[in-house]
């Protein structure tokens, strides 16, 4: 199993979403998160003085994938939320080592379906 993290600008929110119904994929979790990366922000004057906004408003994805479709998710998400711009995001991959579905019992990839 995999855990795939992707930091996306908020606009391309509903793109990736449709990733979801397009792979049969069962779970997904989002949050607003902010952050600062090549992007650097911007600046403003406010009341005469020089703000700087470095950190900007991101959507955070996890979800959890078996190891057949990670590469599939990973490839779609690229694709949704490329502008070729700074500030696209990035993914981050790692490795679940068991996930249990409580209300069943399910271990493994079971439990992720």
């Amino acid at each position: 199993m995999k855990k795939i993290e992707a930091f996306i600008r908020p606009e391309k929110l509903e793109d990736i979403k449709e990733i979801m119904d397009e792979l049969k994929l069962n779970g997904l979790s989002i949050m607003q998160v902010m952050g600062c990366g090549n992007q650097k922000g911007w600046t403003e004057f406010v009341r005469g003085a020089e703000v700087d906004y470095n950190f900007l408003t991101k959507i955070k994805i996890e979800l959890f994938v078996t190891d057949d479709q990670s590469e599939a998710v990973i490839s779609a998400i690229t694709r949704r939320a490329y502008t070729g711009e700074y500030g696209d995001g990035k993914i981050f991959v790692s490795d679940i080592q068991d996930a249990i579905r409580i209300r069943t019992g399910e271990r493994g990839d079971d439990a992720i379906k």
